[in-house]
């Protein structure tokens, strides 16, 4: 995604809670993990790595089918999963909030969803609601909660968007993300009966499941409509009133500038909220052979860069299958730690 994209797409919301935003200018540093049943094939199917860099698209590079994809949850079991730990280390290292995926693109939800039984509780032998955990452990160490939810990207449902909105062109990305493997029926699809049957109900539940959330981060709005994003927005308002909104919902409705990824704002409004979010090597979903990992001196010359134009710095992880912050990371959460 270029700049200009990614400036298009996150103008402020002019309704931003003046409280959440002097808190947000005040957290500066915070905590992403990208963590699901894509951790199970490292970024890798049947030999083939597909061509996006990213361990968590793997179900759309490789164009899996979801009949096949779907069986992983019967494998997923992170038995070394301490989200205290992974909250301490964050608070450690400086980091004032963190926001962990409720669901991604591949539709799979990290919590227990009444909703759809593709998730952690019902499809796993795992059975316990991460988030929840998380939330917990969030609260017993000061560090606020935010919530990652893929509005319109939907690997697991026909309906699921990634292609052209209503207004005919695609709010963000160059090219069609939709499920079009397993459903190739374009003009069968209708966007609607998703975001009604799934994302509304869904956005509801996490929004009212676990307590005060200092953000939600929606991401890649392609198919959504204008109309579509107000609902959310405005649900966001109702139930959970000093929750910020980021700036990839869609069609500039949001609280705050968040640039492509890895990419830092350029001119920035210094009256406006910017956040910029960062991986340690290259991919965001765990994926062991990338092993491109920035140094803690990179890490810290980037949150500095970010500092001097006012903008947060969310840096991700990446945990494995079973729940474990990997070796390179826990490496440079230390040295940030150390630094503090």
């Amino acid at each position: 995604m270029d700049q200009k994209q990614a400036a298009d797409s996150t103008s402020v919301d002019k309704g931003v809670d003046p409280a959440s935003k002097k808190w947000f200018r005040e957290a500066n540093f915070g905590m992403m993990a990208h963590w699901g049943l894509y951790t199970l094939l490292g970024g890798e199917w049947k030999g083939r790595s597909g061509e996006h860099p990213y361990g968590e698209w793997i179900m759309n590079s490789c164009r899996i089918p979801l009949k096949e994809y779907a069986e992983l949850a019967k494998a997923f079991s992170p038995i070394f999963f301490d989200p205290l730990e992974w909250m301490k280390r964050a608070r450690d290292a400086g980091m004032r909030y963190f926001v962990i995926t409720s669901k991604h693109h591949d539709g799979f939800a990290m919590y227990r969803s009444q909703v759809s039984k593709f998730n952690i509780v019902d499809a796993t032998p795992f059975g316990r609601d991460a988030i929840a955990e998380i939330a917990e452990a969030c609260r017993e160490t000061g560090v606020r909660l935010g919530l990652y939810y893929s509005q319109d990207v939907d690997w697991s449902d026909p309906d699921g968007g990634g292609e052209k909105n209503e207004e005919g062109r695609r709010v963000w990305g160059p090219k069609n993300w939709r499920n079009n493997w397993d459903w190739p029926d374009d003009g069968a699809v209708d966007f609607s009966r998703y975001f009604e049957r799934k994302c509304k109900p869904q956005v509801k539940e996490i929004l009212t499941q676990y307590g005060d959330l200092c953000l939600i981060w929606f991401d890649v709005p392609c198919t959504i409509s204008r109309e579509q994003c107000h609902e959310l927005r405005d649900m966001v308002r109702h139930y959970q009133p000093g929750c910020l909104i980021n700036g990839r919902l869609g069609y500039g409705i949001g609280d705050y500038h968040t640039p492509g990824d890895n990419q830092i704002a350029t001119n920035p409004d210094p009256d406006a909220l910017y956040e910029t979010v960062g991986t340690m090597n290259d991919s965001w979903g765990y994926r062991p052979t990338d092993t491109n990992y920035k140094s803690v001196e990179e890490i810290l010359a980037i949150k500095a860069r970010c500092e001097s134009i006012g903008s947060n710095y969310m840096l991700n992880i990446g945990p494995d299958p079973l729940g474990r912050i990997p070796a390179d990371g826990i490496r440079i959460l230390d040295g940030l730690a150390a630094a503090c």
